[in-house]
C-alpha cells in the first residue's frame, strides 16, 4: 500500500501502482470525469499513469492552469492529427501548450495553407475529438525513434532525437497519430468541445533565421463551446482596448524606424501622463524615506562583469561602445542595480544610516529580437521605477513588508484589484543559472516567504523564475479582460553585495554585508501605461486623465466666458481645454466622449448670467447645473477619494 497526500493535508491508503483517475473516482465520479491531468509531488504528469510510492497529489482540472496548459498541449497533437489528414506529406516539428492555447509548426512543403482553410481543419479536429481516443503514452528506444520517423521522412523530429539520451524518449499516440513529446496529455480527445484556430505565421525552425521558415498555426480550444464563445468575445474587446490603437488615438506615443525598433517616443500628452504617473509614485516614496538618485545610461564593461549581467547577459545586449582609447569598453546599462551599489560605496557607511533607500526612473536597454517586440510591452529602451534598499539582515523582513505597502497602494490607486503574488524560486535541478551561495539563497528565499504570509498575500510559487541573483516576489495583475500580467516586483539579494564589497560599520565597530533589497511597483513604465491603458481602455482615473475637462460653448458668443471657467478651473490645478470650433454642442460631446475627456461643462447665455457652468460626466451624462467654485470642489474631492 501507498500513502497518498493531498493539498488539504489529508490523505489515503491505495494499492501501489494506482492512477489519479482512479484516487478521483474513490473521491467522486464527477471529479473523475473533469480530471485532466495529475500534480504528483510537484511534476505534473499522464493522470493515468501509475503512483508506485508515497506521494502528494493534486487532481488538475480546467480550473487550473497546468490542467488548461495538458489540454492545449493535447489540442496541438489533434491539430496535427488533422492536418496530417489535409496534408499528407506535411513535416511537424514543433507543438507546445502557450499562454492561451496551442500552436504547431509545420513545414508545408508543396502544399499552400490559406486562412480560408482553418475551417476545414477546425471540424476535422471536433471530428476527431468526438472519436474520444486515449492519449497512449509508449517508452521507446533511440533506435525506435529514429527508425520511425526516418520512415516518415520527418527531418525535424530526427534533428530533436540528436539531442535525446537513450532510455528518455517517448512517443504519444492518440487515434491514427503518433508524435516524439514527453508529454503530459489528458486521459483522451472527448474533452475537446470547441476549437478555434486563430491566426497563421512564419516562424524559423528552433528561432534561427538562418534556418528554414515554417508555418505556424495558433489555436485555442475549450471544454464547452460558451466558454470558446466568451473568449472570443474577450478577444474582440481586447481589439479594441489595444494599447497601440488607443496610444494613437490620444496622442501618447509613437514609434519611428528612423529612431529605431523598440524605441518609443512619448508625445505631449504622454509625457505628461508619465510624469504623472512619477510624481505620484515620487510622493509615495519621500514619504516612505526614499532619497532620489540619477545614474548614466552607459557603464563600463567592469561594472557589468563585476555584477554578473555581462556574464547572463552580455550576448544578447547591445553591441558595446567603443571610444578612441582601445582600453575603454561601455555598454548600454541593462539594470540600474549596479550603479546604484557604486553610489552606495562611494563613502563609508554606518549601520546608522540604515536602511539607505535609494530610488530613480532609471533608463535601460536590452536588445530584443526584432519579432519580440510588441508596441509598449516589449522594448528596446524603457524607463524602471526602480529603487534599492540596503539595510542589515534584521531589517529585511520589515523593509519587504513596506514595500509591500507601496505596491498595494499603486495596485489599488489605479483599479487593479485582482492580483495574486507569485513568489520566484531558483530552480533546484539547474542551480548553474544563478550566482551566489545555497546558504544565501535560503536566506533570501525564506524572508520573501515569511514577509508574504504576514502581510496576508495571497501566493502561490514559480520555481525557476529567480532573477539569477535572488529570488523575488512577482505581482501577477489581472487586468478587465481576465488577461494576466506580470508588473510589481521586489527581489532579495545576498549576492550584488558581495560581488561590490559593499560594507557598513555595525554596533560592534565591526565591518559587515549589507542586504540590498530590489523593487519597481511599476515594473516599467513603458509595459505598465501599455497595461493601465488596456486595463481602463483610455478612461483613466480623474487624477491622471490629461484633459480632465472640456468647456463646450453653444456658440461663439460664448467663447469668452467658456475661457473665464477654463482660466478659473486652471488656477486650481485642474486641465482642461475649450472647445471653440464652430461645431454644433451635440458633436463637440461626441468628440469629447470619443477623446475620454471626464468631464463636460456645456455653457450658454443662461450660465454665463447665473457665473454657472451644466456639467455633464462621461458615462454617466447630465448632472446639472453648478457654480464654477462647486464644480471646483467636487472634481478636488473625487481626485482626494482616488488617491486615498
Amino acid at each position: 500500500m501507498i500513502q497518498i497526500t493531498f493539498p488539504d493535508g489529508n490523505f489515503r491508503t491505495y494499492e501501489k501502482g494506482v492512477n489519479s483517475i482512479d484516487i478521483a473516482k474513490s473521491i467522486s465520479e464527477g471529479l473523475a470525469r473533469n480530471v485532466l491531468a495529475a500534480k504528483v509531488n510537484g511534476k505534473v504528469q499522464d493522470a493515468t499513469l501509475a503512483i508506485q510510492e508515497d506521494a502528494s497529489l493534486q487532481l488538475l482540472t480546467w480550473n487550473d492552469e497546468e490542467g488548461k496548459s495538458t489540454m492545449w498541449h493535447s489540442s496541438a497533437h489533434l491539430m496535427a492529427e488533422a492536418l496530417e489528414f489535409h496534408f499528407p506529406e506535411i513535416k511537424l516539428a514543433i507543438g507546445p501548450p502557450v499562454t492561451n492555447g496551442f500552436y504547431y509548426d509545420i513545414d508545408f512543403e508543396n502544399y499552400s495553407i490559406k486562412e480560408e482553410d482553418l475551417p476545414k481543419i477546425e471540424a476535422k479536429i471536433l471530428e476527431l475529438a468526438r472519436e474520444k481516443n486515449s492519449f497512449i503514452r509508449k517508452e521507446i528506444s533511440k533506435p525506435e525513434a529514429i527508425d520511425y520517423f526516418t520512415k516518415k521522412n520527418d527531418p525535424y523530429k530526427l534533428e530533436l532525437l540528436q539531442d535525446l539520451e537513450d532510455g528518455s524518449i517517448t512517443f504519444y499516440t492518440q487515434g491514427n497519430f503518433t508524435d516524439l513529446c514527453r508529454g503530459p496529455h489528458i486521459p483522451d480527445t472527448g474533452f475537446v468541445k470547441a476549437v478555434k484556430l486563430t491566426a497563421i505565421a512564419g516562424a524559423y525552425w528552433r528561432g534561427d533565421q538562418n534556418n528554414k521558415q515554417l508555418t505556424r498555426i495558433y489555436g485555442i480550444t475549450f471544454p464547452k463551446q460558451a466558454e470558446l464563445t466568451e473568449y472570443l468575445e474577450k478577444v474582440e474587446e481586447a481589439k479594441k482596448r489595444d494599447h497601440r490603437k488607443l496610444g494613437k488615438e490620444l496622442e501618447l506615443f509613437t514609434f519611428s524606424q528612423k529612431v529605431g525598433q523598440g524605441l518609443p517616443l512619448w508625445l505631449p500628452k504622454g509625457a505628461e501622463l508619465r510624469e504623472r504617473l512619477e510624481n505620484f509614485l515620487k510622493k509615495a516614496q519621500r514619504k516612505a524615506g526614499y532619497q532620489q538618485v540619477i545614474t548614466p545610461h552607459i557603464g563600463n564593461k567592469e561594472l557589468y562583469v563585476t555584477s554578473g549581467h555581462y556574464e547572463k547577459y552580455g550576448a544578447d545586449s547591445f553591441q558595446p561602445i567603443r571610444t578612441p582609447d582601445p582600453n575603454e569598453e561601455f555598454y548600454l546599462k541593462p539594470m540600474n542595480c549596479p550603479h546604484h551599489c557604486e553610489i552606495f560605496k562611494s563613502k563609508p557607511r554606518s549601520y546608522k544610516e540604515l536602511p539607505t533607500r535609494f530610488a530613480e526612473f532609471g533608463t535601460v536597454y536590452r536588445y530584443e529580437q526584432s519579432g519580440e517586440l510588441h508596441g509598449l510591452t516589449r522594448v528596446r529602451g524603457f524607463t524602471q521605477d526602480d529603487a534599492h534598499i540596503f539595510c542589515t539582515q534584521e531589517q529585511v523582513k520589515d523593509e519587504f513588508k513596506n514595500v509591500i505597502d507601496i505596491v498595494l497602494y499603486v495596485l489599488k490607486t489605479l483599479n487593479f484589484e485582482n492580483f495574486k503574488a507569485q513568489i520566484s524560486l531558483r530552480d533546484p535541478d539547474n542551480k548553474s543559472k544563478y550566482i551566489g551561495s545555497d546558504e544565501n539563497w535560503h536566506k533570501a528565499e525564506q524572508a520573501i516567504i515569511e514577509a508574504a504570509e504576514e502581510k496576508g498575500l495571497p501566493t502561490f510559487v514559480a520555481y525557476g523564475e529567480a532573477a539569477f541573483y535572488g529570488p523575488k516576489l512577482d505581482f501577477m495583475v489581472q487586468d478587465a479582460l481576465g488577461r494576466e500580467w506580470q508588473l510589481g516586483t521586489i527581489q532579495v539579494d545576498y549576492n550584488l553585495p558581495e560581488r561590490f564589497e559593499l560594507e557598513y560599520i555595525g554596533a560592534d565597530n565591526q565591518k559587515h554585508r549589507p542586504v540590498m533589497i530590489h523593487r519597481a511597483p511599476f515594473g516599467s513604465m513603458e509595459r505598465f501605461v501599455a497595461v493601465l491603458l488596456e486595463h481602463c481602455a483610455g478612461d483613466f482615473p480623474l487624477w491622471l486623465s490629461s484633459e480632465q475637462f472640456a468647456v463646450l460653448p453653444i456658440s461663439e458668443k460664448f467663447n469668452d466666458y467658456a475661457q473665464k471657467v477654463s482660466d478659473l478651473l486652471n488656477n486650481s490645478d485642474i486641465r482642461g481645454l475649450v472647445d471653440v470650433r464652430n461645431e454644433k454642442v451635440g458633436k463637440k460631446i461626441r468628440d469629447a466622449e470619443l477623446s475620454k475627456i471626464p468631464f463636460m461643462l456645456i455653457v450658454g447665455e443662461k450660465e454665463a448670467e447665473e457665473n454657472k457652468v451644466s456639467v455633464r460626466k462621461r458615462g454617466a451624462g447630465d448632472i446639472g447645473m453648478m457654480e464654477v467654485d462647486k464644480f471646483i470642489e467636487v472634481v478636488i474631492e473625487a481626485i482626494n477619494e482616488e488617491l486615498k
